[in-house]
């Protein structure tokens, strides 16, 4: 999932299976009512870094630092000009086609979310890959940074609300380059329809037409969406699994030469509409990833730039309007390779997290770049190239070969490795 990916995330649906982790400590605490509905962003960092030091915590205070950003809030950013762009979709043309409704819009829910919010009530299996710590940042056996947006879906529809639109900073743990960063942002749609909407009265006693008539709804709606967005476009439908709709689906559209994913989406699961009190309804449901469509649509090159406070960046946009992202420096980049002998519990994710959360935003990608078996011991060996290269100014010889001796030493502390 490029470019940060959508709701319905690749993370969540690899295919390689783990144990099931079962996680027992202390020092949790009760979700509260500003968690659930609005951010406390101070409260939120502070929370979470009175958590370090459990067996569970796997947040770097690089992450931590970051939360509360709400980079999709800021006005004139990329991201706050695509959010906008839907916002008001839903807001003119569908509030005024013949199925459409006013759409509730949360642009402000805290990331500080219950596992349950974010697997079990969605109806991942306790064994799906997305709950491995290499995956995702846990503040402790119960709560999470919320890996997607869909984390909130359950418990706004058990408030009584019907359709609504949630954006927000997600948080994943993943390879690190131009299109990929530990934190990024999505918006979800969701729409259940009710004896109040113009369902045709055929519909009512037959379960399949009602299933085809919700995805029609559905295409039709996330096509005028798009073309909102994007202009006129040509769009596909691709047949796709998302444990909590059903039938799911992904779209894709022609632009600039090529087919590009834009979303995932599907008709709610029947079981997740029962438990949130939709026991006789039915309903779609849908999720992008904001930067994945404004790295597009704005030519912007590197993912880390969203997060740049460089006013010859910020400067570029307009409210409303989507314009080509100008290059206003290419610094040059300095590469450096790090070799080791890796243990058998050695996950890639891990030694990611370890350079991110050391270089921070000087690191521009990571790649593997050589294997090696040992013919006798069968031992295996990585060689990694760091690209260590700022947005903003020249790095120097001094300050990367000091960066690169932390990463030497935090691999060889915190992952077991054998440097070579």
């Amino acid at each position: 999932a490029e470019y940060g990916g959508h709701m319905f995330v690749h993370m969540l649906i690899k295919t390689r299976i783990v144990r099931k982790f079962n996680f027992k400590f202390k020092n949790t605490r009760t979700l509260s009512t500003h968690n659930r509905f609005r951010v406390q962003s101070e409260e939120d960092k502070q929370y979470v870094e009175s958590q370090r030091g459990n067996s569970v915590h796997n947040i770097p205070k690089y992450i931590t630092n970051m939360i509360g950003r709400n980079l999709h809030n800021q006005n004139l950013h990329p991201l706050n000009i695509i959010k906008k762009k839907i916002y008001n979709y839903f807001r003119e043309e569908y509030y005024g086609s013949p199925t459409g409704t006013k759409m509730n819009m949360y642009d402000n829910l805290s990331p500080i979310v219950t596992c349950k919010q974010n697997f079990d009530d969605l109806l991942f299996p306790e064994d799906h890959p997305g709950r491995s710590p290499n995956d995702t940042y846990y503040i402790n056996s119960k709560e999470m940074l919320r890996a997607h947006t869909s984390a909130h879906q359950n418990e706004i529809m058990k408030s009584g609300d019907r359709a609504f639109l949630v954006s927000g900073d997600v948080y994943r743990r993943d390879t690190v380059d131009v299109t990929h960063f530990p934190i990024f942002h999505q918006m979800e749609g969701v729409r259940v329809f009710t004896s109040d909407d113009p369902i045709p009265d055929s519909l009512a006693e037959n379960e399949q037409d009602m299933s085809h008539w919700v995805q029609n709804d559905m295409k039709k709606t996330l096509e005028g969406m798009t073309n909102r967005i994007f202009g006129p476009v040509q769009i596909r439908w691709v047949d796709a699994y998302f444990p909590f709709t059903d039938p799911s689906l992904e779209m894709e559209i022609f632009f600039n030469g090529e087919w590009l994913e834009v979303l995932g989406c599907g008709n709610i699961h029947r079981t997740l509409l029962k438990n949130c009190g939709f026991q006789n309804n039915h309903g779609w449901a849908f999720g992008l990833g904001l930067e994945r469509l404004a790295m597009v649509l704005f030519s912007i090159p590197d993912i880390r730039l969203f997060w740049s406070t460089d006013n010859r960046f910020l400067s570029q946009f307009k409210s409303g309007e989507i314009t080509k992202f100008q290059a206003y420096s290419k610094y040059p980049p300095c590469y450096k390779d790090l070799s080791f002998w890796i243990p058998g519990d050695f996950h890639e994710n891990q030694f990611y997290e370890t350079v991110r959360s050391l270089a921070g935003e000087l690191v521009e990608d990571v790649k593997l770049v050589d294997k090696f078996s040992h013919p006798k011991t069968k031992r295996e060996s990585h060689c990694y190239r760091i690209n260590y290269r700022s947005m903003d100014r020249n790095l120097t010889n001094k300050e990367v070969d000091d960066l690169q001796w932390k990463v030497r030493e935090a691999v060889t502390r915190e992952l077991g490795v054998e440097l070579r």
